[in-house]
């Protein structure tokens, strides 16, 4: 038996400059054994498979699974008196979250309506309430002002993304949204085609070009069970029309036959080995997405494709725990009758240039404009737009789970300004308790996360914020009152007794978050005798010769943090003392009749105090020792000399505020 191997003339060039492809002549490159065998091929691997898969109506979905209503009930989701989420059976009746949730119920009187989750001053976690008095932001049933949490539908995002890394083995999965995340099936998909056709993990010994020998005839392909397979011949619906929520076809998935292979399409379209990955990389897609949905009930929708760009286009092509395949050779002709100016950067002012230059509107009209007289126009740099109107997409789907989330904030943007200091304590708290419920979540998947830093922006209407930051203690638990403490501290000193504040917008935020070092102490190792207590270096009291220390070097900072053991005739803790690094001054707290909790927190309140003290010392010096408020005008200052940024130019000067 002779093997064949097919001949073509398109060469993968993949991140190579060797010249931009014209009308999409990179849809069928040649595969050889290298392709395959190869590893580290990335963004240039022709057998690339990426799938973008989001989760249908999901603020929507998520209050059905918390309620455990039936999936045909209408329901949206409310925030004050806007529609933020309406689910596919709220759609039918034509809700649309531009609606009031008074028109809405005129359109459905037996529509479910849910507010979103608050917090209300004196509760650890957010409640919903009975009714929410949107001209006040007050619940009816107390006088309580309450700020939107959307933690519950983080915590469910994460649960679905867990769930698919479980059921994904090998699969790079980007987070990139709460309800969506790309995942990447090119290794998990190379292994299964070696498994399913051994005789292609050998390169055979009459190969004419050894490796880079072209893969042979690839077997047929059955799309039955995988999905929605999008034509090669003829163009798809427009998207206004794919879209169920726009117009009001939710069920348009079930209600019309999904587009599957037929004869003819093979006759005009032959088979490649790019169509295999996409079959294994569409039955694993279906799979996953069956177990999110019956383990975790979300439906999701899917779309299977050669990037990243093309998969986000292809999911919306059917919609409603529905999954949609681009094949390379549909490509084309689900691009053309497309509104360029729907794709992603291509929306804004650049398209708006885009179509009054050349007077088009659709991916189409555009592949008749040269590279060369797009470069002209709009730079250099526009070879990324030329590319992208023929469904090249080089970006790497890159897995963020790992990455850690270095700040955490919690804002408020006011309905009634803060007039007075006292106002500001209750956002503080609420502001806490969100930061709290977040950090403690976090630390439920990764115990030692701690954060080096608390700050406390303040902003007056439309003008520049003022900020103050703290460094914040490790403690065994962390609460509530932990972070209003630090925070009302802050707010005292950022406002000072201002009696004309008009703040409008508060914000609270941990920064500095990482996994807490070794040996790191909480509150509660402050209180250990002396006798256990580690010792650095020589005593800074009695030896002023100690090297400075960057106070931030610890927790608490400082050159050491002691107490001297309990007294034996008394039942309260001695002195807990500081020595300051910086100027060697002994800062101590005696003993007193409070707790040990108390004391601590008295300790580390002026161990803060004297930390400031130097703080405005360095501000000194720097000529600008004010005192901050955010009811306080700043001085005019002589603006400093500065290079002149260059104007951008070309496509860049259509990104820069």
């Amino acid at each position: 038996m002779t093997t064949s191997y097919p001949q073509s003339n398109t060469l993968w060039k993949g991140k190579q400059k060797a010249g931009p492809p014209q009308d999409f002549d990179d849809l069928n490159p040649v595969i050889t054994y290298r392709h395959l065998l190869s590893n580290n091929l990335g963004v240039r691997d022709p057998l690339r498979v990426i799938a973008l898969c989001y989760s249908d109506a999901f603020y929507a979905t998520c209050e059905m699974v918390r309620l455990g209503v039936d999936e045909e009930t209408p329901l949206v989701v409310l925030q004050w008196d806007s529609l933020i989420a309406v689910n596919y059976p709220a759609r039918k009746y034509g809700i649309s979250r531009m609606d009031k949730k008074k028109d809405a119920l005129k359109r459905c009187p037996h529509l479910v309506v849910v507010h979103v989750a608050t917090y209300k001053e004196g509760e650890k976690e957010p409640g919903y309430w009975d009714d929410v008095d949107t001209n006040t932001h007050k619940a009816q049933s107390s006088d309580a002002r309450l700020k939107v949490s959307l933690d519950y539908y983080r915590r469910e995002s994460l649960k679905i993304a867990a769930m698919f890394k479980e059921e994904l083995p090998g699969c790079e999965i980007e987070k990139a949204s709460i309800d969506e995340a790309f995942i990447d099936f090119s290794k998990p998909v190379r292994e299964i085609i070696l498994q399913t056709y051994p005789y292609l993990a050998q390169v055979p010994a009459d190969a004419p070009d050894g490796i880079d020998t072209p893969l042979p005839t690839p077997p047929q392909v059955s799309w039955e069970g995988l999905g929605n397979l999008i034509p090669v011949d003829l163009p798809p619906p427009s998207e206004e029309k794919a879209r169920p929520e726009e117009a009001n076809a939710a069920g348009r998935g079930n209600s019309e036959p999904s587009t599957t292979a037929e004869p003819p399409e093979f006759e005009e379209s032959p088979v490649t080995w790019h169509d295999v990955a996409l079959s294994v990389a569409a039955k694993l897609m279906g799979r996953a997405r069956e177990q999110v949905r019956v383990k975790l009930g979300y439906s999701t929708s899917a779309g299977v494709a050669r990037n990243k760009f093309l998969a986000k286009l292809s999911a919306s092509y059917r919609k409603l725990n529905n999954q949609s395949i681009l094949r390379n050779a549909a490509i084309p002709n689900y691009l053309k009758p497309m509104q360029f100016q729907k794709i992603r950067f291509l929306g804004g002012k650049l398209g708006e240039a885009i179509a009054k230059e050349y007077d088009v509107s659709t991916i189409g009209d555009l592949l008749t404009i040269s590279l060369e007289e797009l470069q002209n126009k709009f730079g250099e740099n526009s070879v990324w737009v030329y590319e992208v109107l023929r469904g090249i997409d080089r970006s790497e789907v890159k897995d963020k789970g790992s990455i850690l989330n270095k700040s955490m904030l919690a804002s408020k943007n006011l309905p009634k300004p803060i007039t007075k200091p006292s106002e500001g304590h209750h956002w503080i708290r609420v502001l806490a308790a969100e930061l709290a419920l977040r950090l403690n979540d976090a630390r439920q998947i990764s115990p030692n996360l701690w954060p080096k830093t608390l700050v406390l922006h303040a902003r007056k209407g439309y003008e520049a914020g003022r900020s103050k930051q703290t460094p914040f203690p490790f403690t065994r638990e962390l609460t509530v009152d932990t972070i209003a403490s630090a925070g009302d501290r802050l707010w005292k000193e950022l406002v000072g007794n201002s009696s004309n504040l008009k703040v409008s917008s508060v914000q609270l935020a941990f920064t500095g978050i990482d996994v807490a070092e070794a040996g790191q102490q909480s509150i509660e190792g402050f209180l250990k005798p002396l006798s256990t207590s580690k010792k650095r270096g020589r005593d800074p009291v009695t030896d002023s010769n100690i090297p400075p220390r960057d106070p931030l070097d610890e927790i608490g900072g400082g050159q050491a943090i002691e107490s001297r053991p309990l007294d034996n005739n008394t039942s309260h803790p001695s002195s807990l003392s500081y020595a300051c690094a910086r100027c060697g001054e002994l800062i101590q707290v005696q003993p007193t009749d409070h707790s040990a909790e108390d004391q601590a927190s008295l300790f580390v309140k002026a161990k803060m105090e004297h930390d400031d003290f130097h703080f405005a010392q360095d501000l000194a010096k720097e000529g600008n020792s004010r005192v901050i408020s955010v009811s306080q005008k700043t001085t005019p200052k002589l603006a400093k000399k500065r290079k002149l940024t260059p104007e951008p130019k070309g496509i860049e000067k259509f990104f820069r505020k």
